[in-house]
């Protein structure tokens, strides 16, 4: 199994910069991909930067782009986040998508850690 667990929320003023982290435990050899997602209150959890292990990375929501960057070392991976916005404020979660054998997927989640970005 894969356990994951993130840091490094908080709250900053708009303009500013938050590093989140996510460290991963347990059978790290088999996750093939990791993500950020955030959920705001009141909407559903979006995808925010994804990460295979060939390092191909994505960004499916437009308004990141430029001023977030996913990385990744082995068992942890990062969200470095700058030019914060007040919209940046969520809940942000840490995915693990892992495969123990080529006929099985599994996800892991983290508990969640709060971003809050205050005009």
């Amino acid at each position: 199994q894969v356990h994951v667990v993130e840091s490094g929320g908080g709250l900053v003023q708009a303009g500013g910069s938050l590093r989140l982290s996510c460290e991963a435990s347990g059978d790290t050899f088999t996750i093939r991909a990791m993500g950020w997602y955030r959920q705001a209150p009141g909407k559903q959890r979006e995808l925010v930067a994804h990460i295979t292990s060939d390092g191909t990375t994505n960004y499916p929501d437009d308004s990141v782009k430029g001023r977030f960057t996913i990385s990744r070392d082995n068992a942890k991976m990062d969200l470095q986040m700058n030019s914060l916005k007040p919209e940046d404020t969520a809940v942000y979660y840490c995915n693990a998508e892992w495969r123990p054998s080529p006929y099985e997927k599994y996800e892991s989640w983290g508990q969640g850690t709060q971003v809050t970005v205050s005009a």
